[in-house]
């Protein structure tokens, strides 16, 4: 994608009354969150906060629940599954077994039952040097050698005729796949997202999207993702980026 296509989405998401539902948010405290209505969320036993969902609706907030199922005998059966005091989180960002219908949101954020969190990929395979373009793929090598495990594939060409709307059809730019399954939301791009700008000088970074939001080198000053431009709902976990980081070069 261009910039001048960015901006046009930034401008879009400024004046646009669409809410990312049943997507991740960020929480009070940093607690992994969704965008539910305050119905769902409160019929569930979760809290909600204002903001953290962009361009959300009166209706529609963050909602987390920090603890979910039972503490007052150790363990008990659900089904054919013990179940000890858990948290909610999406299931890529938790490294034990998870338990369903305990969270608010969609099937994929659980009761975890483990306080570690997930990952722990193997090496990814790299692009190769060809339509992917070497500055693509050093930026790759950087991304994942500073976040081992972290990184489970890698985008990069993509069949399209250059320069087209994506700076994917040049071979300049990398998906950064953070989560256990394309279309499998993930919080954990975060942090990668926020290392990729903050290393924009070696990377020789053009722009990065995490979680709906874009900060583009050239005119932006270095700050946390959250105070990033937003940037319009997709409709989509891919679409608004939040199961890889994607990364454009110059």
């Amino acid at each position: 994608m261009q910039i001048q296509s960015l901006l046009h989405s930034v401008l879009l998401a400024a004046t646009a009354v669409r809410a990312a539902v049943n997507e991740p948010c960020v929480g009070a405290g940093g607690a992994p969150g969704v965008c539910v209505s305050t119905s769902s969320c409160s019929s569930a036993g979760g809290t909600t906060i204002n903001g953290a969902c962009p361009m959300d609706p009166v209706h529609i907030k963050c909602c987390t629940k920090p603890r979910c199922g039972s503490s007052s005998a150790g363990n008990f059966d659900l089904g054919q599954q013990v179940m000890s005091l858990g948290n909610c989180r999406w299931s890529s960002d938790c490294a034990g077994s998870s338990v369903p219908d305990l969270c608010p949101g969609p099937a994929d954020f659980k009761c975890c039952q483990s306080s570690a969190p997930g990952s722990g990929y193997a090496p990814p395979s790299f692009p190769s040097v060809d339509g992917c373009k070497r500055v693509a793929v050093d930026g790759a090598r950087k991304i994942v050698a500073a976040f081992p495990g972290r990184v489970r594939e890698i985008g990069c060409k993509r069949d399209c005729t250059c320069p087209g709307n994506s700076d994917h059809c040049c071979g300049k730019a990398t998906d950064m796949m953070c989560s256990d399954r394309g279309g499998g939301a993930t919080m954990s791009g975060q942090e990668i997202a926020e290392w990729v700008m903050n290393n924009r000088a070696s990377l020789n970074l053009k722009y990065v999207i995490w979680g709906q939001r874009i900060w583009i080198r050239s005119g932006d000053s270095v700050k946390p993702w959250k105070s990033w431009s937003p940037m319009e709902d997709r409709h989509s976990i891919t679409e608004n980026h939040w199961d890889h980081v994607h990364v454009s070069y110059n």
